[in-house]
């Protein structure tokens, strides 16, 4: 699969090809275009001597110093070395092919002055899945993502490690084996490949997408655990939601609908003497409509970012002028991803109290902890405290980023959005909710070994049986973790969703 960049429609599911399948990219014939004039008309304000931030200056609180002709491409190498500060764990290979890729499509809109055999080497390094080592700590989320788009940089001009072909590598080693001499930058084009949002919206973007699977996920996990609770469908009823017309409410309630569609085990006490059930199973529309909600809202402002120009100075080569701005600035992404987080954390939330439960006996009627032999084996309790630690760990990661704020740069840039951060705890509590319907799941799917002479809805049969085939009935006790880790890779790879999809349609995200 090739993705053509071009000035705008690029989507989520192109990102995701990239990062994750190693989709290639290339620029449109227009994009070329651009590009090569917004270089041309650079070059021609270098050789006529003009002030212009980043390409003639200094950087930040040193916008002010005027760098002589002869020193402007050594003012290139240095931003991308000076910049390159990150520290902490190196991002994996699929966050850092994010990265690349919404760099490229940046540059492809042709507001940045970049030279085009500077795009076109990064578009092959890209392609040869050549994955610079990105520490992931660092930006601040203002003047963009600084710090971790220096060190994708580096290699261009033959600095920095990569993974490639199995190997760790550095900058230069890489350019011999390939051939290639380093690129040496010309005016601005260190800034250019610098400035931008890139990191926190490859991460979020990431995010959305998992948090789309994770939402119809969740929606199944709790058809499964109402199932085995003698729970009621009632509480599917369009006209309840009709009368409260958020869109995600309806779809999850249309979701559970037609998972538990046509489920003996539901006929079979609906006229027992329960008269409503509890909130975690009665109001799972509701919570995780708000959820799906939120997530919409994330969808949309990550893709409108992935086709946002957020460099300084923006190059606009139609009217021959550049433009001083603050597009780099990440708080749209920011706000966007502590949504997210919050909206997210609460998946996890109800889950973990629809998994206490289903291992309480008191309050589900099936036998403690959901095995035979109660105390000789432990069964999925201590399973249960794992996923309440995860939600407690969500509730700390869950707290906004955005409301923080701390100067930099001399105090040039006084007011900074730490959106990389809000990504980054977003992208954490994504793998804490996986884990955490993997739990609620792993339950639902012993507790629904009990009703051996009944039925469940179909969607919720297709997930027992995908479950069935990689996780084996708890007879006795077991190391649970290799069982959790085999589940949240079925929910993570989205093989539970397409089981149920391939039995009840598609689902609502």
């Amino acid at each position: 699969m090739k993705v053509i960049l071009d000035k705008d429609g690029f989507t989520l599911e192109d990102l995701v090809a990239v990062a994750r399948d190693k989709a290639t990219v290339d620029f449109s014939e227009a994009a070329r275009r651009r590009i090569l004039e917004a270089r041309a008309l650079v070059d021609s304000w270098v050789a006529q001597g003009r002030i212009i931030y980043g390409i003639t200056t200094g950087f930040g609180a040193l916008s002010d110093v005027l760098i002589p002709q002869a020193d402007v491409k050594a003012l290139q190498r240095n931003i991308l070395m000076s910049h390159a500060a990150g520290v902490g764990p190196e991002l994996s290979e699929e966050e850092v092919r994010a990265l690349m890729a919404l760099r490229l499509k940046d540059l492809a809109r042709g507001h940045s002055g970049i030279r085009w055999e500077t795009a076109l080497r990064l578009r092959d390094f890209l392609n040869a899945n050549i994955v610079p080592v990105i520490p992931e700590k660092g930006s601040v989320g203002a003047s963009g993502d600084l710090a971790p788009l220096a060190h994708m940089a580096l290699p261009l001009i033959g600095l920095g490690e990569v993974f490639y072909r199995g190997q760790r590598l550095d900058g230069g080693e890489l350019l011999r084996r390939l051939g290639l001499e380093p690129l040496e930058l010309e005016a601005g084009e260190g800034l250019a490949l610098v400035n931008g949002t890139q990191l926190m919206t490859a991460l979020g973007a990431l995010a959305v997408h998992d948090a789309e699977n994770l939402s119809k996920t969740a929606d199944i996990a709790a058809s499964v655990s109402l199932e085995v609770l003698m729970g009621s469908r009632m509480e599917f009823d369009p006209r309840i939601h009709r009368v409260r017309p958020h869109p995600g409410q309806a779809k999850a309630a249309h979701n559970m609908r037609r998972i538990t569609h046509n489920s003996e085990i539901i006929s079979s006490h609906k006229d027992c003497s329960r008269v409503q059930d509890a909130y975690t199973l009665r109001c799972s529309p509701q919570v995780h409509g708000a959820s799906k909600d939120a997530i919409a809202y994330c969808r949309e402002v990550m893709e409108r970012e992935m086709n946002a120009s957020t460099n300084n100075p923006l190059i606009f080569a139609d009217g021959g002028e550049f433009l001083l701005g603050g597009n780099f600035h990440g708080q749209p992404v920011a706000l966007a991803l502590d949504f997210l987080a919050i909206a997210l954390a609460e998946l996890a939330d109800i889950s973990e109290r629809r998994i206490e439960r289903l291992v309480n006996p008191q309050l589900s009627g099936l036998p403690a902890f959901l095995v035979s032999q109660g105390g000789l084996h432990s069964g999925f309790m201590i399973a249960q405290y794992t996923a309440a630690a995860l939600v407690s760990e969500n509730k700390t990661l869950a707290h906004p980023a955005s409301v923080d704020s701390i100067p930099t740069s001399a105090n040039k840039e006084d007011h900074v959005s730490m959106g990389t951060f809000a990504a980054r705890k977003c992208r954490d509590i994504v793998r804490n909710v996986e884990t955490v319907l993997a739990v609620e799941l792993l339950c639902g799917a012993q507790a629904l070994d009990l009703f051996t002479n009944m039925k469940p809805g179909a969607g919720t049969l297709a997930a027992y049986r995908c479950i069935r085939r990689r996780v084996s009935h708890l007879e006795k006790d077991r190391v649970l973790a290799p069982d959790i880790r085999a589940m949240t890779e079925l929910i993570r790879r989205g093989d539970l969703v397409r089981a149920v999809e391939a039995e009840v349609g598609p689902l609502h995200p």
